[in-house]
């Protein structure tokens, strides 16, 4: 398994071109934004895209979406059912995060109405991309149909903004829940081995191991504490 990660937005998020070495088929894991850079690595590497996945509807994940979209047009869109209403809110979640409706297109931001969603995942399903064999599990309380994908031959699991290293995702959004959230990444996320590397939505990879030794959020450090750091 080959990984190609794009830090995009002003959000610093995560784009990754995930792809079979053997069969050179791809796929797209949350576009951010527009970008020439993800497109042109497909095809000077030769790739077959064969799906743009969302691990779930925030803008920062799906704002290029339409731009691949149009230049791989035979790729599937594929997301979580609970996801398809954040999903197609795309053109006015940036006014819902506050930010004035005359700088949208300057910080990138101003959306069309984003392609519709070709397919959707559940719980438990495998999504092929050549030899790779991904595990879908769905992951709620960032959003309501957040998922991440697991490759059990390559120990890897990607995890969007569910669990980030040394720190877990957002819940203050709609759609998000606190309680919700530890129980997904704890039951989904952290029953993988140790040896496991994450892949996170925003920031540095990590490992199974790490955060289960030093996530605050995970070692009981932030309840321990009464919600504050120690």
């Amino acid at each position: 398994m080959i990984v190609k990660t794009f830090v995009q937005t002003p959000f610093q998020q995560n784009t990754r071109i995930v792809w079979c070495e053997a069969t050179k088929a791809a796929m797209c894991i949350d576009p951010g934004e527009a970008s020439p850079q993800i497109t042109a690595y497909i095809r000077e590497n030769e790739l077959e895209l064969k799906a743009i996945v969302l691990t779930h509807g925030h803008l920062d994940h799906i704002g290029g979406t339409s731009f691949v979209h149009e230049e791989f047009p035979n790729a599937e869109i594929i997301a979580h059912e609970d996801e398809a209403e954040l999903y197609y809110s795309l053109p006015t979640q940036a006014l819902l995060l506050g930010m004035p409706q005359q700088q949208l297109a300057t910080l990138g931001m101003d959306y069309a109405d984003p392609p519709k969603i070709t397919r959707f995942v559940a719980d438990g399903e495998t999504l092929k991309v050549g030899d790779l064999r991904f595990t879908i599990r769905h992951c709620p309380g960032h959003t309501l149909g957040h998922i991440v994908l697991i490759e059990e031959g390559e120990k890897t699991v990607l995890t969007g903004d569910c669990l980030f290293s040394g720190s877990i995702g957002r819940t203050d959004f709609p759609g998000g829940d606190y309680a919700t959230l530890i129980d997904s990444i704890q039951t989904k996320i952290m029953s993988l081995p140790d040896d496991f590397t994450v892949m996170c939505g925003h920031g540095p990879d990590t490992t199974i191991g790490r955060e289960r030794l030093a996530n605050p959020f995970l070692n009981d450090t932030y309840k321990n504490a009464r919600g504050r750091f120690v």
